[in-house]
């Protein structure tokens, strides 16, 4: 399939194939002709699927069809941080290139100078996060009674970062009539089904992937590490070569500062991005890392959303997240439209509960591999379960580690990194439990002890898609 047999314009067309892009993905495939038809959209769509292309070329379209006959905006895309709404600003100026579609974005940390300039001046596509909206509807120097089309992008973690009663108030600035609502969201938890509910009308629904999976082409990596020696550990990793671009998850935006400092005075070019930065740091932060000037950036989770890299080799998470599904968004940035990517976790005692709770929502194996020189004083104590035997009773096996195929880091002494072998067995995996279909409840699909399961990892293939976040 093409975009040609989608419907879109030529301008859009025209703009695409000069960007490289020939091949819709599968959310785009879905979304775009539903879109154009008029419905309301529910869309289930991860991270790096390619979403904003999907709801943006045919709002382009849409917007483009018939001339602005009054000054107010005619749709309105609400995203939860201000990197995501650059970032879906950015994309859809340069699939509207050969249309005239006035736009303009409105987040906090900045100034409302160029915001009120914009307004009054008129656009028709307004990109904003909640609170900042909110405070130009209580200035009244934004009229959003000329919407017709809303679309909330990652719905899921507006919910999870408070937005809900802002959204609701900027609900009540809508028409409600002629309206048409998009929704994409990568999870849809009971909250955003009622959300749903109350402002949609009988949307059409998509889903290109189960929720909570992740590409195949990740390969996911565990070192355990006391928690005093974790720094070391992750300037260790990276020193291994210095060259690669790597996003640090740090729990904390104290953290992060106090991490990326280290790293600078070790001679790691880095930069922090998190919500205390203002919106010219973090621009600035992110501008660096993707240009190469920084190697390594460090970021808490709020402040990683938007962040869009063509093919991030590796993930390294310093601290694991504190909910699992943000593993899934975390991750996401890496193994995009099928190159290969590494997510790597350093896990000391107190996050081992951290661990088991992610590989039993993945529901897939984890290579847990010692790095020599880096070896936990105290072996980490995993529970009555190894990580991943989700609900299964007498679950009493140590964590199955890796079997050593495949790149290893170098360990402290300039040795490989070694999978260790607990009591004389076969190297092992953290692994996720029994298999759909499995009947004895025992992994009756896994295979013998000595054939370790990995993630497949496939050679890094550009398909020419519309990346988004």
């Amino acid at each position: 399939m093409s975009f040609e047999t989608l419907g879109l314009s030529a301008p859009l067309l025209r703009a695409l194939g000069e960007s490289g892009y020939a091949t819709p993905t599968p959310i785009q495939q879905q979304a775009i002709p539903l879109v154009l038809a008029g419905h309301d959209l529910l869309a289930g769509a991860q991270t790096g699927t390619g979403k904003t292309a999907a709801f943006g070329l045919p709002l382009l379209q849409k917007l483009s069809a018939e001339p602005n006959k009054t000054r107010k905006p005619r749709a309105l895309i609400l995203t939860p941080t201000r990197e995501l709404a650059v970032q879906i600003h950015d994309n859809l100026r340069a699939y509207g290139k050969y249309l005239r579609v006035p736009s303009t974005t409105i987040y906090g940390g900045v100034g409302m100078g160029n915001q009120l300039t914009a307004l009054q001046r008129g656009v028709d596509l307004v990109i904003a996060c909640p609170g900042r909206l909110i405070d130009h509807i209580e200035r009244r120097s934004v009229d959003l009674s000329g919407i017709e089309v809303l679309i909330l992008d990652e719905a899921d973690r507006m919910l999870d970062m408070g937005f809900l009663p802002s959204i609701k108030r900027v609900l009540a600035k809508l028409p409600k009539q002629n309206r048409q609502t998009l929704l994409f969201s990568a999870t849809f938890a009971e909250p955003i089904k009622q959300l749903a509910m109350e402002f949609m009308h009988n949307p059409q629904e998509v889903m290109v992937t189960p929720q909570n999976t992740v590409a195949e082409t990740i390969a996911h990596r565990v070192h355990p590490v006391d928690a005093h020696r974790k720094r070391e550990l992750l300037l260790h990793l990276l020193a291994a070569d210095n060259r690669m671009q790597t996003l640090v998850f740090a729990k904390t935006k104290h953290g992060a500062d106090k991490l990326s400092d280290f790293l600078e005075k070790s001679g790691i070019k880095s930069a922090a991005i998190h919500g205390n930065k203002s919106q010219g740091q973090r621009q600035r932060a992110l501008g660096d890392f993707k240009a190469g000037k920084v190697n390594v950036l460090v970021a808490t989770d709020i402040a990683a959303r938007g962040i869009d890299i063509n093919e991030l080799p590796k993930v390294i998470n310093y601290d694991l997240p504190m909910v699992a599904e943000d593993y899934v968004h975390r991750i996401g940035r890496t193994g995009r439209n099928g190159s290969s990517g590494e997510a790597v976790s350093l896990v000391d005692q107190e996050q081992a509960k951290l661990l088991r709770a992610i590989v039993r929502m993945l529901k897939q194996d984890m290579d847990i591999r010692d790095v020599e020189g880096f070896v936990p004083q105290t072996p980490i104590r995993w529970g009555n379960s190894a990580p991943g035997k989700f609900d299964i009773d007498g679950g009493n096996d140590a964590p199955r580690r890796g079997n050593g195929n495949g790149p290893r880091p170098h360990g402290g002494n300039g040795k490989p990194a070694h999978a260790r072998r607990p009591h004389g067995d076969a190297p092992r995996h953290a692994h996720a439990g029994p298999k759909s279909g499995s009947r004895n409840g025992t992994g009756g699909d896994r295979k013998p002890q000595g054939q370790a399961q990995r993630a497949p990892r496939r050679e890094g293939t550009h398909s020419g898609q519309p990346r988004s976040r």
